[in-house]
């Protein structure tokens, strides 16, 4: 006998099967349609895109699939706007590296497009991932390479317009997490006079709010209130279900400071329950928080205990530390109120720990400011310190000009032996830059790669020409702005090396497999290394190791905690030694000078001065059961602690 329930069960899957393949069928027609017309040259423009594409922006199994396609049919800058608008899902979503990893990939698909809008948006989204996860650094560093770049360009599109808009206001929120309020407000106004123009309300409604923020932090309640409420009114015009959550939370906690309770957590009810509509965590968190505040100042401590617990959780599983900072701060002052001291300092330590690993570098500048300010101090007291002594001075006249002229004439002295030191020392660091920029744009290495691609456009192989000349150029210009500064982090270090080996590895014809491996407990983009101080290792391992190994070429890169106080890079390559490399060598007529390694050296010393332990660096030739030479590792301990009491 036939049973209904089942039959129906079948009948919905049977339909919700059909319904999918229509819809992966209709994702592919609509994608091959508009990639059809977007081979008349005039229409393949990111403006264009952006129109054509507005309505699947959200989709992210139409981006997809529009990538996977544009990079099939080289069209690089559907495929950059794709990769785009799928990291911006990945951020919406809080999950931070994967968005800057689509970023990256969109930026370099826009690069070989040669679309400077599209690179403008990328670079800027990179800029906006990094400020979510507290990275102020190279947040700033994206935003404003975002800046001049769309500066540099004469006749400005709307876009470029509005992408200068976004790395101001970017800009801005980054002065504002370094409490440098009166910088943000005059970033925030300059976006704000270009969205004007533009007539974008999405972008006068941000910078309104950014505003009624920067304001409110300078204690005008008042004036913060009204940039709130205008914000607020240009998101209600938009119909922006995200600016009306972020403005009601802003209001709400405005209003818990103004005392007006009840109001702060009926509008603060309204923003979490659209933030759990639009499941951005950040702004639920931030929703949690709002109201377990609320709740607090209520005396209502079981709901604010639920609420603060909530954010806490939200903030912890999707790495919001500023949130995470708030919520413990909360829990410690919720628990203080109960009188369970024990708990309150638990969650106070906790916040200010979290609080450290973000302040270091976001507060860099308003800790030098407190040095100034102490070091006033200090010399105030020995400047009172002086005059209560100048009576008792006076009575030895001689004796006082004696000591006054003494510890001039010292003062003098060190301050020419400390300067003559710093001179001699800036020297030292001058002539190892310059001999390793000389290392670096060796003239053989320029020459082949140049030769190499030559060899591409002689063959008529433009894509290959086209890949490896922006590599190769990519790689130069690099070079050149890593030598402007001292240190650079190791992700860009490690990125610069990608870069290096792709150009290297055209000359061996792509036989070189060369992987790189990061533990994923390491933030590459916080630890500083001195510039390009990778490459004589590879420099090494490719002409001493593989250039004389017939085939199975291989170079592993390892980044890993070495201790508490190091990182370690190990270098592996499978090639044939160093003492076979010797050997060869000497029977060469044209032996290849390979200075590299001491300039490295000495410059791996004068960086370890900083920190509080030394570098250690360990090469070691590797050996089979059978005593045959498998190739060569190299161990670089980088010290990451620095030295507090050094200069």
């Amino acid at each position: 006998m036939f049973k209904p329930v089942p039959l129906l069960f079948c009948l919905f899957f049977v339909l919700l099967f059909a319904l999918n393949i229509h819809a992966h069928d209709n994702h592919d027609s609509i994608i091959n349609s508009r990639l059809q017309l977007l081979k008349n040259e005039k229409f393949n423009k990111y403006n264009v895109l952006d129109s054509i594409f507005k309505s699947e922006k959200r989709d992210t199994f139409f981006l997809r699939q529009l990538a996977i396609k544009s990079k099939a049919n080289k069209n690089f800058l559907a495929e950059g706007f794709a990769l785009n608008f799928l990291g911006i899902g990945y951020r919406n979503a809080s999950l931070y590296d994967k968005a800057i990893e689509l970023h990256k990939e969109s930026y370099d698909a826009a690069i070989l497009a040669g679309d400077i809008e599209l690179q403008v948006v990328a670079l800027n989204m990179i800029g906006v991932a990094y400020r979510r996860m507290d990275l102020v650094k190279p947040a700033l560093d994206y935003h404003t390479q975002a800046l001049d770049l769309a500066n540099n360009v004469n006749n400005k599109t709307s876009q470029l317009e509005a992408s200068i808009a976004v790395s101001q206001n970017s800009i801005g929120n980054i002065y504002l997490a370094l409490k440098r309020y009166d910088l943000a407000i005059n970033q925030f106004m300059k976006s704000l006079k270009i969205e004007e123009k533009l007539n974008q309300k999405l972008g006068l409604a941000i910078n309104y709010h950014n505003i009624g923020y920067a304001q409110e932090a300078l204690g005008n309640y008042k004036s913060a209130m009204e940039n709130y409420q205008r914000s607020l009114m240009f998101n209600n015009d938009i119909n922006s279900d995200v600016g009306r959550v972020i403005c009601y939370n802003s209001i709400g906690s405005l209003e818990i400071k103004l005392g007006r309770l009840n109001e702060a957590k009926e509008i603060i009810e309204q923003a979490l329950s659209k933030g759990i509509k639009i499941g951005d965590q950040f702004y639920i968190a931030n929703s949690y928080l709002n109201l377990g505040w609320v709740n607090l100042e209520l005396k209502e401590f079981d709901i604010s205990k639920k609420y603060l617990e909530k954010a806490l959780e939200t903030s912890k599983k999707y790495n919001l530390t500023s949130s995470a900072v708030e919520a413990n701060k909360k829990l410690s002052e919720l628990y203080e109120e109960l009188g369970e001291h024990q708990l309150a300092l638990k969650y106070y330590k906790t916040g200010i720990d979290l609080e450290n690993t973000i302040t270091n570098e976001r507060n860099f500048q308003y800790v030098n400011d407190i040095v100034l300010e102490y070091e006033d101090e200090v010399k105030n007291k020995q400047i009172k310190l002086l005059a209560d002594r100048n009576e008792e001075l006076l009575k030895n006249q001689k004796l006082y000009l004696l000591v006054i002229f003494s510890v001039v004439l010292l003062a003098v002295i060190m301050i020419a032996l400390n300067r003559n030191r710093q001179l001699r020392q800036e020297k030292q660091i001058l002539t190892l830059e310059q001999d390793m920029l000389r290392s670096q744009m060796n003239p053989h290495f320029i020459f082949n790669s140049l030769n190499s691609i030559k060899h591409f456009i002689i063959n008529n192989d433009q894509q290959n020409a086209v890949y490896y000349l922006n590599k190769f150029a990519k790689l130069i210009r690099k070079i050149l702005v890593s030598n402007t500064e001292k240190h650079i982090s190791l992700e860009d270090e490690l990125e610069t090396m990608k870069l290096y080996l792709s150009v290297e590895n055209m000359r061996f014809s792509n036989q070189i497999d060369f992987s790189i491996h990061i533990d994923p407990t390491i933030n590459t983009a916080a630890i500083k290394v001195p510039s390009l101080i990778l490459q004589p290792f590879l420099e090494n391992a490719l002409w001493h190791g593989l250039s004389s190994k017939a085939d199975d070429k291989k170079i592993n890169l390892k980044v890993t905690k070495g201790s508490k106080n190091h990182v370690a890079v190990t270098i592996t390559d499978n090639g044939i030694g160093r003492v076979e490399s010797e050997k060869i060598n000497k029977d060469k007529s044209l032996n290849r000078k390979s200075v590299g390694l001491n300039i490295t050296k000495a410059r791996l010393s004068n960086f370890s001065k900083r920190f509080t332990t030394d570098y250690n660096l360990k090469i070691t030739d590797l050996y089979d059961d059978h005593q045959k030479a498998i190739g060569t590792k190299v161990e670089l301990l980088i010290p990451t602690n620095p030295a507090l009491l050094k200069t």
